[in-house]
Parts: structure tokens; C-alpha cells; sequence
């Protein structure tokens, strides 16, 4: 199976205490990876220079079947939705028309496109809900449907239930963890080592800026063990 995002000899560094160093890291389509480490290991890093939003010192990203595309071309697969996400004032439909409105999708197609993404999200009825009135876990999903609205070919998530209470927890998850089945790459950050197993995805290690052996399946990884990587 080829992979939907492959990443080559990738060197950044920032300051004199800071580098992140990735020698070669494929991820296959329709997976979810869960990055795991210490605060300052390289989690968030990581993540957006896979949004191609910092640029590395050194290193290739290639997209599947895209090597030769334009930047602004191969930015179109891949989506990063921030640990506390922005929402524009106005309505939940705003919110996801934006998005669409910059790629030039107007009328049929973009009400579509958000009907279907806020049922796939459980917020049918949503639209016209302004994003003041939205509890946390709302806005959460808000800004993961703004994301999927897109159609990306890889999704990144910051610490996605860091702000979502225990009540919400349990159907977040669920949501996540059907997003492969809608062709979705899933990449998350997260520090709940028991995450991965509910979500079915793979274990990616990162200690000062180091990617730590190969992914773990959640039955290879036991968190009781590895305490450190929370």
C-alpha cells in the first residue's frame, strides 16, 4: 500500500535547545496515529510542519502522488485543527462556508458539503447556531467539521479532547475513530496513553525532538510501562 504522506531526512531546529530530527517516518491512508511524548518533545512541531505551516532546515514531505505538485496544491490534502481552535463569530455555517468559500465552492455544493459534514459530526440542525452559544465539546466539533468540510486527504488534530469534559469524551472518540472510513489519514497529539487503543490507531513516540522506533499497535504498546511518554 503506498503511503499518503511520507517524510525524508527532516531537521529543524530552533534556538540552541530545541531540534526536531525525523530520519524517515510513512504513513498509510485511512489510519489513525496517535504522537505521544513530553511537553516540548515535538508533538505540536511535528504536526505543522506536516501542515507544511513551518518550513524545516532539511528534509523532503511528500504527499501521495504529488511530489511535483505546488505547495498551494499539495496544502489542499492536509488540514491541522489547533488544540483550542478560533471560531468566527456569526453561525456554525459561516464557519464552515469559509473554508469553502476560499477554494471557490459556492451553492448546491457547499450546502451540501455542510449538511453532510455536520451530521457526520452529530450536529445536524446546527447551521444557524451562533458559536457563542457553543459548549466546549460543540466547539470542538465545530472546528473538526470545518476541517472535514474540506476533504482533506490528511487530517491533524492538537490535543483534540484536551478541552472536552468526561461527559462528551466517550462519542468524541467514537466520532474520531470512524474517520478512516470516510478516507481520512488521522494524526493526533495526545497525552492519554489509553487513547490510541480506543481510537484502534498506532503509537508514535517522540523524546526530545526524536522519533522513538517504529509505530506501536495498541497491543504492542503498554502504557503502565512507558509512564514517561505521557
Amino acid at each position: 500500500m503506498e503511503p499518503v504522506l511520507v517524510l525524508k531526512d527532516i531537521l529543524f531546529t530552533q534556538g540552541e535547545n530545541f531540534s526536531l530530527s525525523i530520519e524517515s517516518l510513512e504513513l498509510l491512508p485511512r489510519r489513525i496515529y496517535a504522537l505521544t511524548g513530553l511537553n516540548g518533545a515535538g508533538k505540536s512541531t511535528l504536526l505543522r510542519i506536516m501542515a507544511l505551516l513551518i518550513v524545516p532546515q532539511k528534509g523532503r514531505i511528500i504527499f501521495s502522488n504529488m511530489e511535483s505538485a505546488s505547495l498551494a496544491q499539495q496544502r489542499q490534502k492536509i488540514t491541522l485543527v489547533e488544540q483550542s481552535p478560533y471560531l468566527l463569530a456569526g453561525s456554525v455555517s459561516d464557519n464552515l462556508a469559509f473554508g469553502l468559500k476560499l477554494r471557490g465552492i459556492r451553492g448546491k455544493e457547499q450546502h451540501r458539503r455542510i449538511n453532510a459534514t455536520l451530521e457526520r459530526v452529530g450536529l445536524k440542525g446546527f447551521e444557524q447556531r451562533k458559536t457563542r452559544e457553543l459548549s466546549g465539546g460543540e466547539i470542538q466539533r465545530v472546528a473538526l467539521a470545518r476541517a472535514l468540510v474540506l476533504e482533506p486527504a490528511v487530517l491533524l488534530l492538537d490535543e483534540p479532547t484536551s478541552n472536552i469534559d468526561s461527559k462528551s469524551l466517550a462519542s468524541f472518540e467514537t466520532l474520531l475513530s470512524r474517520l478512516p472510513e470516510f478516507g481520512v489519514t488521522v494524526i493526533l497529539s495526545t497525552h492519554d496513553l489509553t487513547q490510541p487503543g480506543r481510537l484502534g490507531g498506532e503509537m508514535l513516540c517522540i523524546e526530545n525532538g526524536r522519533l522513538l522506533d517504529r509505530p506501536l499497535s495498541p497491543f504492542e504498546f503498554n502504557p503502565a510501562k512507558e509512564e514517561k511518554y505521557g
